[in-house]
């Protein structure tokens, strides 16, 4: 065993002709831990995923894989990487049973009974294990997909938007097995659209255009931002931002969130922005039904710092 960590990502670029997709990103995994990467499509997260797997090779920068180069070695990390792309190939002429076993022959495994066993017990599948992949539900298919990626039973799991376009219900069960997988010892990299899910991660990096523009724990990221946070209640949220925005008001930034707006003041005082607020507002010629303070969200910390109006 290595000190180590099993991830590492250091200054790396990558570009498609004149299509610059990762401008120096960095990283690490350390052993146990689940981290995530966040960002809007064509942020990069794919292409760091490609990277990670050997599918690509990097212009500059060092990608290691439990110390190997995932492009040079690529056969030596084969064994000890499992990986779950959003659209996973089943076969849907073969059995939950006879998938997972095809999969175990891929890598080489003969004695893999037991570990399906366990496989189908831990994802629930087992009164379904004679099921045609076709004849699965969605929530059902991906955890299928993910006793296959697991069966070789890899140190690193790196899963691809593993949820998107799964039902809610389906989610929170995968969640579950994430965890028994975490405790179990295995390194695990996501990328996740949802950024409630990104909250389960140990750290996070926030990628835009191919930069990373946070990296660390979900909560002190949260944290982090300065300030005091508002929710506000308007009956037209983006016509509200436009008419502040125009105020040019020192010190207040919003956003529009849904349905309603989230105000972001520097005043050293809760009190002293609360009025801050309401006078911008009453400024602004707005009557919102109801104003609250909220702690920052993910998406306040993504928005700000995509922003540079808040340093992260």
């Amino acid at each position: 065993m290595t000190d180590h960590p099993p991830i590492v990502f250091s200054s790396v670029t990558k570009r498609y002709r004149s299509v610059q997709a990762l401008a120096g990103v960095s990283f690490d995994v350390s052993r146990g831990e689940m981290f995530g990467l966040i960002g809007p499509d064509g942020a990069g997260k794919t292409t760091t995923i490609r990277l990670l797997c050997g599918l690509l090779h990097a212009d500059e920068g060092e990608i290691r894989i439990l110390g190997r180069d995932p492009v040079a070695e690529h056969r030596a990390i084969t064994a000890s990487v499992g990986y779950l792309s959003q659209r996973f190939s089943l076969y849907g002429d073969l059995s939950i049973d006879e998938n997972i076993a095809f999969f175990a022959e891929i890598h080489g495994l003969r004695d893999f009974k037991d570990r399906r066993n366990r496989l189908l017990e831990l994802t629930q599948l087992t009164p379904f294990r004679t099921r045609l992949a076709d004849r699965l539900s969605g929530g059902m298919k991906q955890k299928l997909a993910l006793a296959c990626t697991l069966i070789h039973e890899p140190a690193i799991l790196i899963l691809d938007e593993p949820t998107t376009g799964v039902d809610p219900v389906s989610r929170r069960e995968f969640w579950k097995l994430l965890s028994q997988f975490l405790e179990a010892g295995i390194t695990i990299l996501m990328t996740t659209p949802y950024l409630d899910e990104a909250e389960r991660c140990h750290r996070i990096a926030m990628l835009h255009e191919g930069r990373v523009l946070a990296l660390d724990q979900p909560g002190r990221l949260r944290q982090s931002l300065p300030g005091h946070w508002f929710e506000v209640v308007v009956s037209s949220p983006r016509d509200a931002e436009g008419r502040l925005s125009a105020r040019h008001a020192p010190g207040l930034r919003t956003f529009v969130f849904g349905d309603r707006l989230h105000a972001w003041l520097d005043d050293a005082e809760p009190a002293a922005a609360r009025e801050h607020l309401n006078q911008v507002l009453d400024a602004a010629r707005l009557s919102p039904t109801s104003i609250r303070p909220i702690a920052p969200s993910l998406e306040d910390v993504f928005i700000a710092r995509l922003t540079g109006n808040q340093t992260v």
